[in-house]
């Protein structure tokens, strides 16, 4: 079974810094795309940033210069640095793998982690 494990999340003050890291474990022969989504109380899971195989990089609008997706595709791992926190960046932040295809198959499935919080007070 392929698992996310995700670690780094915490309590940290506006203006602060965090960096999430999230290791997919599972006899994995590659992982398509890796990213972070955050769902806050009441609100639905928003994507934050994905990075590609590749190296591509996309951001939501709202962390965009204040985050940095990076990846070590050896590892089959992922981090967010997240710098300039903001109260609004509260939430509940998941870890997401898509087509990740395991060694001796051919089919891929999409994964989620656990989730970490991270709550930023003014």
């Amino acid at each position: 079974q392929v698992q996310l494990v995700e670690s780094g999340g915490g309590l940290v003050q506006a203006g602060g810094s965090l960096r999430l890291s999230c290791a997919a474990s599972g006899s994995i022969f590659s992982i398509n795309g890796m990213g972070w989504y955050r769902q806050a109380p009441g609100k639905q899971r928003d994507m934050v940033a994905r990075i590609t195989s590749g190296g591509s990089t996309y951001y939501s609008n709202s962390v965009k210069g204040r985050f940095t997706i990076s990846r070590d595709n050896a590892k089959n791992t992922v981090y967010l640095q997240m710098n300039s926190l903001k109260v609004e960046d509260t939430a509940v932040y998941y870890c997401n793998a898509d087509n990740v295809v395991r060694t001796g198959t051919t089919r891929g499935y999409d994964y989620w982690g656990q989730g970490t919080q991270v709550t930023v007070s003014s």
